[in-house]
């Protein structure tokens, strides 16, 4: 990094409230407040102090905090400003910052400072924003396990493992003569079982930490009134959907988020299928095709009562994964479920609740979900830099059970290792870095 400028920014929500805060970060934070506060305030002690504009007349009054570096979260001289929470009062403090030489922070800067300084890797730095926007108390949980290093620590010993046994190859390539004897030593197969093991435990935790970050993308499906919008409001506890007994009463999506035992579930209602004139009504079907064709998973509902109409079977989603829910099965009337060759049938009640805890398991299986996993909070990309460092290291473990190359082997291992960098940090571009610290907020 080039030499650092002084950042300011807000580091609590904007409006009004009991408390704001303003953080600045970087060498000129000394020169900040002395001028703010009239002197530095004594390291790690909250100071009441009072705010100064360059007049010498009062801002406001709160408390100073100022961690001086290396031992602060950026790694760099942090004052903190805790003042009354209301927006004119932050605007004068952060504007009285700048005038004193800072500048305002881009989104997340202070955790990129961080990151550069050595005070967090990529994985923990990530899981703060995770643990700002966590939507249950497990996605909340998931996140301080990432921020404590739990993943980070994972992820490096295997890293350590996949770099001793490439070491190991390549201390082997100078005697090519005994390549045999090399490949049948216990110790090579206990490393690459050890490793394969190492990948396969960590690769189903981040599924389960991604799941309960990014949830499951559901949509509701049916002819009209089949009970979709009541298997809605089943699902979420309270009547977010409007129910009647007229066909085309849902004409648009309808979007809700619930939570299955902290997996965060974003579930779109969606208008009846059938033919229809309404030019309204055709606009909610295409959009519901649209959709259906993003889903996760589709919950095509069908009235018990009825069953399917002749040909309906033939037209369930094709781009998604389908779950067919036989609603109304409180009704005397109702059919049996059919056994459906490709499509899993679950039978429930939306009115009596009947069947719906077999429906929220579904949801989870199909998520890849379990509750209590002890999951760490995770991302695509962490999925992705992963499946792809397990790829090269099974590539690696063909090519030496073909007693192919051990240079060949040697920088399959080399590349998963960069590979498994890229989780943390340590082998990430400066446009990746960028992309992922421009998603925190403002003062983070």
């Amino acid at each position: 990094m080039s030499a650092p400028e002084t950042i300011v920014a807000p580091a609590t929500p904007p409006g009004r409230g009991g408390i704001g805060i303003v953080r600045i970060s970087g060498p000129g934070t000394r020169r900040v407040a002395t001028a703010v506060l009239g002197r530095l305030p004594v390291p790690r002690h909250a100071t009441v102090s009072v705010f100064a504009d360059s007049g010498g007349h009062t801002i406001d009054v709160g408390l100073a905090l100022y961690f001086p570096a290396p031992d602060s979260f950026t790694g760099e001289d942090v004052l903190e400003l805790h003042g009354h929470g209301g927006p004119v009062v932050m605007d004068l403090l952060v504007a009285r910052a700048v005038e004193l030489g800072a500048r305002l922070a881009r989104p997340g800067e202070f955790s990129e400072r961080a990151f550069h300084n050595g005070k967090l890797d990529l994985v923990q730095a990530e899981a703060i924003a995770d643990l700002i926007s966590a939507g249950s108390a497990e996605a909340a949980r998931a996140a301080l396990r990432s921020l404590s290093g739990v993943f980070s620590g994972e992820v490096h010993a295997l890293a350590a493992k996949v770099m001793e046994l490439r070491a190991y190859v390549e201390a082997a390539i100078d005697f090519p003569d005994e390549d045999a004897e090399f490949l049948e030593a216990p110790e090579v197969r206990e490393r690459l079982t050890d490793i394969g093991e190492r990948f396969a435990a960590i690769s189903e935790t981040v599924r389960q930490g991604r799941a309960l970050r990014d949830g499951l993308h559901v949509v509701i499906a049916g002819r009209p009134n089949a009970g979709k919008s009541s298997l809605l409001n089943a699902l979420a506890g309270f009547d977010a959907a409007i129910v009647t007994e007229i066909p085309g009463t849902t004409r648009d999506l309808l979007r809700e988020r619930i939570h299955v035992d902290g997996l965060p579930i974003h579930v779109v209602d969606t208008a009846g299928l059938r033919d229809t004139d309404d030019v309204i009504e055709i606009e909610g079907l295409r959009r519901a095709r649209m959709e259906m064709n993003n889903a996760d998973l589709v919950l095509y509902v069908v009235d018990a009562t009825r069953g399917f109409a002749p040909g309906e079977v033939a037209t369930l989603p094709a781009g998604a994964a389908t779950l067919v829910v036989w609603n109304k099965i409180d009704l005397p009337e109702a059919l049996l479920a059919p056994a459906l060759d490709d499509r899993p049938v679950v039978a429930v009640s939306s009115l009596t609740g009947a069947g719906l805890p077999l429906l929220r398991e579904q949801l989870k299986s199909a998520a890849g979900y379990q509750s209590e996993s002890g999951a760490w909070s995770a991302r695509r990309r962490h999925l992705d830099a992963l499946a792809r460092a397990q790829s090269l290291f099974e590539v690696a473990e063909g090519r030496l059970a073909e007693r192919a190359s051990f240079e060949l082997v040697a920088e399959e291992l080399r590349q998963a290792h960069q590979a498994l960098g890229e989780v943390t940090g340590e082998t990430s571009s400066d446009a990746i870095l960028g992309a992922i610290f421009a998603t925190f907020c403002i003062g983070k």
